[in-house]
């Protein structure tokens, strides 16, 4: 059955913040939770296993978001990092907080996890948003198609 050309856009928006999602923090999700939390690396890929799961969901409602909150960022580089990384703060924190808990952290393991991923992702903000947008170009995504 073809896809309707309404629908394409949506498509591809969905595969890009997919893609991002996953390629971007599978990476920086093994360093916290081998190095900061302390788990095993059984642990660790448990939780990437579970994660990547979780993302493909997730990816989406958080591209949405993210440009729901971006809309407040003004042109200046301090508001665009700022912005960015509330809303990544403030989506994917409590997800992650309940991926190491599920994959084993405990106890000081799962504050210390919770505090590094909050850590890293106010860092991280900004660079991931501004990967998302370079996957999003890769991936044809006009803005319209992210929901702006």
């Amino acid at each position: 059955m073809p896809v309707s050309f309404q629908t394409q856009p949506r498509r591809r928006a969905f595969i890009a913040d997919t893609t991002a999602l996953i390629l971007f923090f599978t990476t920086t999700g093994i360093v916290n939770e081998r190095f900061v939390a302390g788990l095993t690396w059984e642990q660790v890929l448990h939780a990437r296993v579970l994660e990547a799961v979780l993302m493909v969901p997730v990816a989406r409602p958080y591209g949405i978001w993210r440009d729901w909150i971006m809309q407040h960022a003004r042109a200046g580089r301090l508001s665009q990092v700022l912005w960015d990384s509330l809303a990544l703060v403030g989506f994917q924190v409590p997800i992650y907080a309940a991926i190491i808990a599920v994959s084993g952290a405990s106890g000081g393991g799962l504050l210390s996890g919770v505090l590094g991923a909050t850590i890293m992702m106010l860092a991280l903000g900004r660079p991931y948003g501004a990967f998302l947008n370079w996957v999003r170009a890769l991936f044809n995504v006009s803005q319209a198609a992210c929901g702006r």
